[in-house]
């Protein structure tokens, strides 16, 4: 899945319901910078296209964001639902595939 975001699109609803959890809007937006593993989530709208971005922050933190890509003009804007910390056992789970997937990535490179 492939996506060409220009910038976010906040306003006083997924700002406040984001940061409820203690994620900053500085680590949602550091996470959309590194490599990141994005999913489709197709169980929480019918009205506009879902995802979840799971990610690390600059500070090291394993952050989970659910969005969606809002057009704004030409622009395409990443619109965080709603953002949180990953559990443990969802980051040993997230770990464990991110490996098996560089595995089979750098075999087939052979």
């Amino acid at each position: 899945m492939d996506f060409a975001a220009t910038g976010f699109d906040w306003n006083y609803g997924n700002r406040d319901k984001c940061q409820s959890h203690g994620v900053s809007i500085a680590e949602i937006e550091s996470i959309f910078r590194e490599s990141i593993a994005l999913l489709p989530d197709p169980r929480h709208s019918k009205a506009e296209e879902r995802f979840k971005a799971i990610g690390r922050s600059a500070a090291g933190r394993h952050i989970l964001v659910v969005f969606t890509l809002r057009k704004r003009g030409d622009a395409v804007l990443i619109r965080p639902i709603s953002a949180r910390y990953m559990h443990g056992k969802e980051i040993k789970h997230y770990e464990k595939q991110k490996k098996e997937i560089e595995e089979a990535s750098s075999s087939e490179d052979r």
